[in-house]
């Protein structure tokens, strides 16, 4: 079989190393190191996309700031989800135009989802004149090559061209922490939702070949990272373009035979390719975190047909069962949207019944977001807002309920967790988190943090747990 998915070539690769060097010199003539800022608004994808983008900044000789004001260059890597996401950009966007004022030779960048967008980068174009750079996930590995042509003063970059994508290798890394690291297995997706606008931003599926995957897990572990995050917008899609037959249960399996001691969690996954497979090898994976992420989004069956999610609320709530017979104390999160253009009340009724009837750990919730390009935003949707935000209540209070009774639980147990950092509890300096991911207050020296302690639970609420140590 013949690999479907487009390789970026290594001397590809190369030249924007070329380019790295070149500001690097520009910079070294300096009498202070430039400062460079990453924002980072969204998903997980794009918190590993930004720690490529500090890696090639800090290549070129970049230090960095939290500062704007003091910074040489500006990166927003936005998200396009939802409308909110996208305004809280613009308006900082267009805050920065008082420090570019302040800083004329200033970079600012604009780059992600959002930047995908065309009438999104035609209104960057047109309406924030002191942006110089625009850039899609697509163009994300000629980040060097866009820098250096900015800072010979060859005018303002648009890069957004629409194609399927390609995948880069070899671009370096700098990772925000050192217990937890985000592993990206595979780009794009499929699914074409009818509400979202990934698959338009993002591209299609495409996997990274496990060895490279493999690869950088090693690395990972033997630089003692605890938690290993596999992340794609469907892991359970992973492999279908490969020219070796390998799905994401046999990635899995194959990342939980690395040596070292560490977690493995991953998202996200989608019910409707989820596998009794995927399931086995969680179970039998002593690394695998327990806990898995399964957006349902609806609980009624005329609205996922709408949503084109593929599958129905039986075959969901039959998939949790069959999940929770392999790991009964699973953890297990999810997605809801409210307001689905042409939900009625008695339908969104069958949602509360859905997270009744699988009780989650904790659950994502919110109001259906129009993106424009997708097909939902053209749909009638009659309910007045009033009457979405009084759903959405009722949802919230119903999955508080089920999440304080589920962490009362937890009360009296010891637990393996992970201190992750610091916590802004006023009573507990760290953080930790249990195997199944739920978050754990505790008092101890920050030289706990990076390791696994013994965490008696001694308090909860509907959100947090707290924790003594053993």
């Amino acid at each position: 079989m013949k690999r479907s998915t487009p390789l970026i070539p290594q001397e590809d690769i190369g030249r924007q190393w070329s380019c790295c060097a070149q500001v690097r010199a520009q910079n070294a003539r300096r009498a202070t190191p430039p400062l460079a800022l990453v924002e980072t608004y969204g998903c997980q994808q794009n918190e590993a996309d930004s720690e490529r983008l500090r890696g090639y900044l800090a290549q070129m000789g970049y230090q960095f700031t939290h500062d704007r004001a003091q910074a040489d260059v500006i990166i927003l890597n936005t998200c396009a989800v939802r409308e909110h996401a996208e305004l809280r950009v613009l308006g900082n966007v267009g805050g920065l135009v008082h420090t570019k004022r302040n800083k004329p030779g200033q970079v600012i960048c604009l780059c992600g989802c959002m930047a995908q967008e065309p009438q999104m980068a035609d209104k960057i174009r047109r309406s924030y004149r002191h942006v110089d750079l625009v850039f899609g996930p697509h163009a994300l590995w000629r980040f060097p090559e866009f820098l250096l042509r900015i800072l010979q003063r060859r005018g303002r970059i648009f890069e957004v061209a629409d194609e399927p994508g390609a995948i880069a290798e070899g671009l370096p890394v700098s990772r925000q922490s050192g217990v937890k690291a985000w592993v990206s297995v595979m780009y794009g997706c499929n699914n074409f939702c009818s509400y979202c606008i990934v698959p338009y931003v993002r591209g299609r599926e495409r996997s990274r070949e496990p060895q490279a995957i493999l690869e950088e897990v090693r690395q990972l572990a033997a630089a003692g990272y605890k938690e290993i995050n596999l992340l794609g917008q469907n892991v359970n899609s992973y492999g279908k373009d490969l020219g070796e037959p390998m799905d994401f249960a046999d990635l899995l399996r194959a990342v939980n035979d690395v040596p070292g001691d560490f977690l493995i969690r991953f998202m996200t996954s989608h019910p409707k390719d989820a596998s009794e497979k995927l399931f086995d090898a969680m179970a039998r994976c002593e690394k695998a975190a327990p806990a898995l992420h399964l957006p349902f989004q609806a609980g009624s069956n005329r609205v996922l047909k709408a949503m084109n999610r593929g599958y129905t609320c039986e075959s969901y709530v039959d998939l949790v069962s069959r999940l929770r017979a392999k790991i009964p104390h699973i953890v297990l999160t999810s997605d809801v949207i409210v307001g689905f253009p042409g939900e009625t009340t008695p339908e969104f009724e069958e949602t509360l019944r859905l997270v009744e009837e699988v009780r989650y750990d904790a659950l994502f919730t919110f109001l259906y977001s129009p993106r424009t390009g997708t097909p939902a935003a053209a749909m009638e949707d009659p309910m007045p807002k009033e009457e979405k935000m009084a759903n959405f209540q009722r949802l919230v209070e119903v999955q508080n309920a089920i999440s304080a009774e589920k962490h009362r639980a937890y009360v009296g147990q010891t637990l393996r967790c992970l201190v992750d950092g610091s916590s802004d509890d006023p009573r507990n300096n760290l953080s930790a988190r249990t195997p199944g991911g739920r978050l754990v207050h505790l008092s101890g020296p920050e030289t706990l943090i990076g390791n696994y302690v013994n965490l008696t639970i001694t308090d909860s609420t509907t959100w947090t747990l707290f924790g003594a140590l053993v």
